[in-house]
This record gives C-alpha cells, sequence and structure tokens, in this order.
C-alpha cells in the first residue's frame, strides 16, 4: 500500500489552479495557430491573433487568461492500492483550492448556497470533485477552472432511442446557436451519450478536457466527432461571436451504456481557453 501525504495533495492542486488559470495547454496553443492558418474571416483572423496575444501575456506575467476563475471541478482517479495519511482526500483538495485561489489572486467565485443568501465564500471552496477508484498506486488530479459564461450555456436532454442520430445533432446544434458569442468562441465541447441523467452530464465535462485532437476510440463515435465539428463551424458564429469558420476547437464525445429505452445527451461547453491542468502524484 503507497501513501500519499495530505500535505502534497494540498500543494499541487494549489499549483494546479494557478496553472490551469494562467497558461494554456499545448493543444489549444496549436489549435489556435491551426485556426488562424484557416479562418476565412478577416475580423476573424484578427480576433484569433488578440486571443493568442492574451494567452502569450497571461503565461508570461503568470496572470488569469480572463477574469472568471470559475469554480474548480476536479477529477480524481485515486489508485486503489494508495492510503491518504495525514487528513481527509477531499478536504485536502478544498485546501489546495482555497490556497491556490486566495495565494494566487484568482478570482473567487463560489457562493455557499444556490438560490437564497448567495453569499460569497471568499476562498472558490467547495471544489465540485468527481472521484474514480483505479487501478494501481498513484493520484491522477485533473483541474478544470470551469467559467459560467460557457458552463451557462451547456444543456441536458434525455431523447428517447427514436430520436437517434439527428436528434443528437439537432441538440447539439440548438447548444451551438443559443450560445452563440457567450460563451467566448472558438469552443471545446464535451458530448456525453448514454448512462443516465446525471452519467450522461459528467461524461460531457470529462470530454470537454480532453486533449484537442484526441479521438473516441470508436470510429463510429470518431465520426461523429467530426460530424458535429463541422456542424459548428458552420454556424457561422466564428470567433467571439462575431462572424466566420471557427466556432470550435474540437467537439469530444464520450460514451456509455445505457437502458433500452434512454437516450441521454449532455452538452457541456468551454470557452477557448477550456482551463485545466493535471498531475499524477
Amino acid at each position: 500500500m503507497r501513501e500519499i501525504r495530505y500535505e502534497d495533495i494540498v500543494k499541487s492542486v494549489a499549483k494546479l489552479c494557478v496553472e490551469a488559470c494562467c497558461v494554456q495547454t499545448p493543444d489549444i496553443k496549436k489549435a489556435f495557430e491551426n485556426a488562424k492558418n484557416k479562418e476565412s474571416s478577416p475580423l476573424g483572423k484578427s480576433i484569433l491573433d488578440k486571443l493568442i496575444e492574451n494567452g502569450k501575456i497571461a503565461e508570461k506575467s503568470f496572470i488569469p487568461i480572463c477574469q472568471d476563475t470559475g469554480m474548480a471541478v476536479v477529477f480524481l482517479e485515486v489508485g486503489q492500492d494508495v492510503r491518504i495519511v495525514g487528513g481527509y482526500l477531499e478536504d485536502a483538495i478544498n485546501e489546495g483550492i482555497k490556497e491556490g485561489y486566495v495565494g494566487g489572486y484568482l478570482r473567487k467565485s463560489v457562493v455557499e448556497e444556490p438560490l437564497f443568501e448567495r453569499k460569497n465564500t471568499t476562498n472558490n471552496t467547495p471544489a465540485v470533485i468527481h472521484t474514480r477508484i483505479v487501478k494501481g498506486d498513484k493520484l491522477g488530479i485533473t483541474m478544470a477552472a470551469k467559467g459560467f459564461g460557457s458552463e451557462n450555456k451547456s444543456i441536458l436532454k434525455m431523447l428517447v432511442p427514436a430520436d437517434g442520430i439527428d436528434g443528437v445533432k439537432k441538440v447539439f446544434k440548438e447548444a451551438i446557436d443559443l450560445a452563440g458569442p457567450n460563451a467566448c468562441p472558438p469552443l471545446v465541447v464535451g458530448v456525453g451519450i448514454g448512462g443516465t441523467m446525471e452519467k450522461a452530464a459528467i461524461l460531457a465535462k470529462i470530454a470537454a478536457v480532453r486533449e484537442v485532437g484526441s479521438h473516441n476510440s470508436d470510429p463510429r463515435y470518431a465520426k461523429l466527432e467530426d460530424e458535429l465539428l463541422e456542424i459548428a463551424n458552420n454556424s457561422g458564429v466564428g470567433p467571439q461571436g462575431l462572424g466566420g469558420n471557427t466556432t470550435a476547437f474540437a467537439i469530444n464525445v464520450e460514451w456509455y451504456p445505457t437502458h433500452i429505452a434512454g437516450l441521454p445527451v449532455a452538452i457541456n461547453i468551454n470557452c477557448h481557453a477550456a482551463r485545466h491542468a493535471h498531475i499524477e502524484l
């Protein structure tokens, strides 16, 4: 049984928070360069140039890419042969979020209850934590800073099997059209299909932080990813919603077995920064 210290988790999560908010991942940087070369709209190309420059300034000065530094969504892959010592795992995650957002001067956007007083927690906790027990003796931590300009445009639909692939495409197009400029395109969109209501949503969230340029291992779903990307980029929304053929960098699809009577579909939208960072302890 391998031991991982509470303090090391706190330190790692705090670092991930700042890194995710200030430094674009290599796949996003590459996606920007590719998009700039393919964008047909002069205005769209100019906007892409400005977004690229914004990312460079953020990384060089280690300041947030966007003023909305998001709600922390954390994916944990806990090896079954790992033992956390010195404290409770979820406490370590939230303590790391607190240290990262307060010490890193990131905006604190979380309110302690959603409907009535909506009082700010002042440290961006608690995080939304998704935990999987996996083989091995490692602890994988992925931290996604989920801004709500894009999160607010996400969609969940409970389709029936008869809706089929055309129904999925219809829901997707509705989400892209509804998002328009408000989700800060170009987008990275996660699509979750199958399972139950909550499983589809989690699948979409996982897909939204998958590497740009990757494809689903099932060729049928990989083909669907390409078809959905074409739908998005033919929408005319374009960079920052001002027209062009770069509405999305990638559409990533994840799926799960489902009930004979169901076809759950979730669309989770990320802005152009698609902010996340990962570490394995």
